[in-house]
């Protein structure tokens, strides 16, 4: 599975990182400041 996490704040590496670990396909986005 293919997902993409919008914002690479704490929350959304960890989730990025837990889902990467189980196999599937991560992309983290964020909006540079």
């Amino acid at each position: 599975m293919r997902i993409a996490m919008i914002g690479s704040g704490y929350v959304g590496l960890v989730s990025g990182a837990c889902f990467a670990d189980f196999g599937h396909d991560v992309i983290c986005v964020d909006k540079a400041a």
